[in-house]
C-alpha cells in the first residue's frame, strides 16, 4: 500500500485544498473554506482519485502528452501526483525523466503554458541580464511559498549540454524538475523543499534563437569570464538566502561543469 507524500500547502498545493485533498475533502472542511456548492458533492477516498488519475494517464496518446498531464497534476495536486508515481514508478519514471524529458526539453517553450496553472511557481528562471537582481528574485520566490518552507536541495542547469541533445538554452529546465521528482520518489525528499533552477544565459543553438515561441533570452552564450562572474553572483545570493542548501550542478558543458565543481566543491554542499 502506497502512502501519501507528506507535504505542506504551497502554490503547487493550494491552501484552498489542504494537503491536496481535492475530491477527498470532508464536508466539514468544505464548509470551513466556504466551498459548499462550488465542488461536486461526492467525498472520495484516495483510491478513487488514484484510479481516475491513472485512467487519464493511460488515455494519453503519446509520452509527451503524458508528461504534460503529469506536470499539470504535480502543480495542482502534489499528493496525488506522488501517489501515482510511487504506485507506478516503473511506468512513470521514463516519462518524468529520460527518455521523455529529452523531448519535453526540446519542446519546452511550446508546452510551458500547459505544464502548470499561471499562478504556480515551479522553479527559478534566472536570465543573464538579471543576475544583479538575484536578491530580488529570491525574495520574489520567498513571497510565493509559505513561511518556513525553505528549500534544502536545488538542481541547477544552464541548459548547455542537455542529455545527448546539446545546447537547449532555457528549455533545459525540464532536467532539474525531472531530477528532483526522482529524488522525491526514490529518496523521500520533501517536494516542497526542492528548488529547480535554470540559468538562462543564452544559447548558441540557432534553432531556438530563431524560434518565435522560444521563452529564453535571445542571445549567444557569454564568454567564460562573464559566465563565471554571473554564476558567482547567483550562487552567492542563493547560499546567503538559504545557508546549507545542497547544490547539484546538472548538464553544464564539460569545461564549465569541471570549473564550477573546482570552484564550489569546498564552499557549499
Amino acid at each position: 500500500m502506497v502512502t501519501a507524500v507528506k507535504i505542506t500547502p504551497t502554490l503547487a498545493s493550494p491552501a484552498s485544498k489542504p494537503q491536496s485533498l481535492d475530491t477527498a475533502m470532508p464536508y466539514e472542511t468544505r464548509t470551513a473554506l466556504h466551498l459548499k456548492g462550488l465542488v461536486p458533492s461526492a467525498v472520495e477516498n484516495f483510491a478513487a482519485q488514484d484510479a481516475r488519475a491513472y485512467e487519464q494517464l493511460k488515455n494519453k496518446g503519446s509520452d509527451l502528452e503524458k508528461y504534460i498531464f503529469l506536470s499539470w497534476l504535480r502543480n495542482t495536486n502534489l499528493n496525488l501526483f506522488y501517489r501515482l508515481v510511487l504506485s507506478h514508478l516503473k511506468e512513470i519514471a521514463p516519462i518524468i525523466y529520460t527518455p521523455t524529458v529529452g523531448q519535453a526539453c526540446q519542446e519546452f517553450s511550446h508546452i510551458y503554458p500547459f505544464l502548470a496553472p499561471p499562478s504556480a511557481v515551479d522553479g527559478l528562471y534566472i536570465p543573464l541580464s538579471e543576475v544583479d537582481s538575484i536578491d530580488e528574485i529570491i525574495e520574489n520566490y520567498r513571497a510565493s511559498i509559505p513561511a518556513g518552507c525553505v528549500p534544502e536541495t536545488t538542481v541547477i542547469t544552464d541548459g548547455s549540454r542537455i542529455l545527448g541533445l546539446g545546447d537547449l538554452g532555457m528549455n533545459g529546465m525540464g532536467i532539474p524538475v525531472g531530477k528532483l521528482q526522482l529524488y522525491v520518489a526514490a529518496a523521500g525528499l520533501d517536494p516542497t523543499r526542492c528548488l529547480p533552477i535554470v540559468l538562462d544565459f543564452g544559447t548558441d543553438n540557432a534553432k531556438y534563437l530563431e524560434d518565435p515561441l522560444y521563452l529564453g533570452i535571445r542571445q549567444k552564450r557569454p564568454a567564460d569570464e562573464e559566465f563565471y562572474a554571473a554564476t558567482e553572483k547567483v550562487l552567492n545570493g542563493l547560499t546567503a538566502a538559504f545557508p546549507g542548501i545542497f547544490i547539484q550542478f546538472e548538464d553544464f558543458n564539460t569545461p564549465h561543469a569541471f570549473g564550477l565543481l573546482e570552484k564550489w566543491r569546498h564552499r557549499t554542499l
